[in-house]
């Protein structure tokens, strides 16, 4: 086993990390950091419980980890290099397995907004081509949050489907690779 200065031989051994991303941590100690937090600390559960307290949380509370499988390193860091082309809309988020509660809360209404005949299409046709066929690979609260967020973006920015798969696909928060 190679442990890279101590920092990744738990999360090794409970089979989070493999020696790829190990290479790509030691680029960037911060990163390292950071994902290892994520990894091992989240409180994000697919749980209908979860989702319903997602509206009592603090608006400055943090959804943070995966709800599926453990998070890989390599990926991680791809989805938060792709996401950089969205900075420019504050209601996506910048890290998919840290989301501050606050956008969550104003995201989850939208996904009961009803969409005209086109924006429905372009949802439809998100569902239809996103990895998880949806917002997430099962309807929890990442499902309401990003469903949420494709129907803003749809309605407020004028997404088409495509730009909504490949939000949803840069923001899975299920773990694991692609």
């Amino acid at each position: 086993m190679v442990v890279f200065g101590g920092v990744f031989g738990a999360a090794m051994v409970a089979g989070f990390v493999n020696e790829p991303d190990l290479a790509i941590a030691a680029e960037d100690p911060g990163m390292a950091g950071r994902f290892k937090d994520l990894s091992e600390n989240g409180n994000s559960t697919c749980s209908a419980k979860f989702t319903e307290s997602i509206a009592t949380m603090p608006s400055t509370s943090r959804i943070k980890g995966s709800c599926c499988s453990p998070m890989e390193m390599k990926r991680y860091i791809e989805q938060l290099n792709g996401l950089t082309k969205y900075r420019d809309i504050a209601m996506i988020p910048v890290d998919p397995y840290d989301i501050p509660a606050g956008i969550a809360q104003k995201l989850i209404p939208y996904y009961d907004v009803k969409l005209s005949g086109d924006e429905q299409q372009a949802y439809d046709y998100a569902r239809a081509n996103s990895n998880e066929k949806g917002p997430c690979c099962c309807q929890c609260w990442r499902w309401k949050v990003y469903g949420g967020l494709a129907k803003f973006l749809i309605r407020e920015h004028g997404f088409t489907g495509k730009q909504v798969v490949d939000v949803w696909d840069l923001s899975d928060g299920c773990g694991g690779g692609e």
